[in-house]
C-alpha cells in the first residue's frame, strides 16, 4: 500500500486562511516554479475573504487551497515539491468528486503548475482554457529600477517633472508601524476619490462580470488587515512618498526568493500629483527589492486604461493563467 492509499480526501480539513495561515504556510508557496502573483502567500490573504479562501496543509509536504469565488468552489494547483504535484491534484480532485460532490475546477492555475499536471497525464478529463486577460505582467528587476533607455524616456521626464516640482519637500521611507495612521489616512482620501469616478467593470469571471469597485472595496479591507496585524505587517514590505510630511503614495510587495521575484501587491498614489505614480513605483523597487530579478505586477483584469498602463513599462514576458475544469462526460475531453 502507498502512501497515497492512505490519503483520504474525506480527512481532508479545510481551514480559513488567517494571519497565522500566512506565516504558517509561507515556506509552501516557494516549494516549485510559479511566477504568478499568488506565489507569494500575502495575495491570499489580502482576498482571503472576498474570495473565501482556504486551506488544508497534507502531510507537512503539500499545501492545498480552495476558494469560493463566484459562488462556486474552485482549488488551485497544489503547493509541494514538482514531483509530487500530481499525486495531491488527484487527492484534491477526489476531495471534490467525493465530498462536495462537484466536477473538479481551478479558474487561475498558474503556468508552471498546469504544464506539471499536464506532463503527469492527468489532464486527459480536463477542458483547459486560457484566461488571456487575467495573466500577470512580468518585468526586469533592473529596468523599472533604472529605467534606462528611449523606451522609458516618458517615465524619466514624469519623474524629473516631479523631483524639479518637489525638490527638498518629498522623501521616500520604508513604512513601519507608527505610520499605519498615514496610511490609513491617506487610503481614505484615496477611496473617496475613487468613488466620486463611479463605478466599472471589466473581464468576465466565470459569467459574472468583474466589478471594479466592489473588488476595490475588498481590497482596501484587506489592505485595513494588514496594517491591523503586527505579525502581517512584519512579513511584508510597505513604501511609502511623503510631499511637504504627508503621505502621497504607498506600496505593498514581498518577495518570491526562489524565483527573485519581487511581487508588487498594492500601489496607490495621488492621481493629480505628476509623476507620483512613476515615483513610487521605482523607488519601492530601488529601496525594498534591490536584488530581484523579476517584477510581478499582477493583471490588468481587462480594463483598458490599467493595461495600457502596465503595457507601458514594457514587460519582459507574462505569467499566463489557466481555467481547468473537470469534464462531467467521460467522452468529453481535451487536454492543454
Amino acid at each position: 500500500m502507498t502512501e497515497s492509499d492512505l490519503l483520504k480526501p474525506e480527512d481532508l480539513e479545510f481551514k480559513r486562511f488567517d494571519a497565522d495561515a500566512l506565516i504558517k504556510c509561507r515556506e509552501f508557496f516557494f516549494i516549485r516554479p510559479n511566477k504568478s502573483c499568488d506565489s507569494g502567500p500575502v495575495d491570499s490573504y489580502i482576498w482571503r475573504e472576498y474570495y473565501d479562501v482556504k486551506y488544508c496543509i497534507v502531510n507537512d509536504e503539500a499545501l492545498l487551497m480552495t476558494e469560493g469565488g463566484g459562488g462556486k468552489t474552485a482549488g488551485i494547483i497544489p503547493l509541494c515539491a514538482p514531483e509530487k504535484v500530481g499525486k495531491y491534484f488527484r487527492l484534491l480532485e477526489r476531495y471534490f468528486n467525493e465530498v462536495l460532490k462537484e466536477p473538479f475546477r481551478i479558474y487561475l492555475a498558474d503556468e508552471e503548475g498546469m504544464l506539471l499536471v499536464k506532463e503527469a497525464g492527468l489532464l486527459e478529463n480536463y477542458t483547459v482554457k486560457e484566461e488571456e486577460d487575467l495573466k500577470d505582467y512580468l518585468y526586469s528587476g533592473e529596468d523599472l529600477r533604472e529605467l534606462k533607455g528611449r523606451k522609458f524616456s516618458k517615465k524619466r521626464n514624469h519623474i524629473n517633472i516631479f523631483m524639479k516640482t518637489y525638490e527638498g519637500r518629498w522623501e521616500y521611507k520604508t513604512l513601519k508601524k507608527e505610520d499605519k495612521l498615514s496610511i490609513l489616512s491617506f487610503l481614505s482620501e484615496w477611496k473617496l476619490n475613487k468613488d466620486s469616478e463611479g463605478e466599472g467593470s471589466g473581464v468576465a469571471m466565470d459569467e459574472e462580470s468583474f466589478d471594479a469597485m466592489e473588488s476595490l472595496d475588498a481590497e482596501i479591507l484587506g489592505i485595513h488587515d494588514i496594517l491591523n496585524n503586527d505579525e502581517v505587517f512584519d512579513s511584508v514590505k510597505i513604501g511609502g512618498i511623503f510631499i511637504d510630511g504627508r503621505l502621497r503614495a504607498f506600496s505593498i510587495g514581498n518577495y518570491n526568493p526562489a524565483e527573485r521575484m519581487a511581487i508588487i501587491d498594492i500601489e496607490k498614489a495621488d492621481p493629480e500629483v505628476n509623476g507620483l505614480y512613476q515615483m513610487i513605483n521605482r523607488e519601492f523597487l530601488v529601496h525594498e527589492f534591490p536584488d530581484a530579478e523579476i517584477v510581478n505586477r499582477e493583471d490588468d483584469v481587462g480594463l483598458p486604461g490599467l493595461r495600457k498602463a502596465k503595457l507601458s513599462y514594457c514587460p519582459i514576458g507574462y505569467e499566463r493563467k489557466y481555467m481547468i475544469i473537470q469534464n462531467t462526460e467521460p467522452h468529453d475531453k481535451q487536454d492543454a
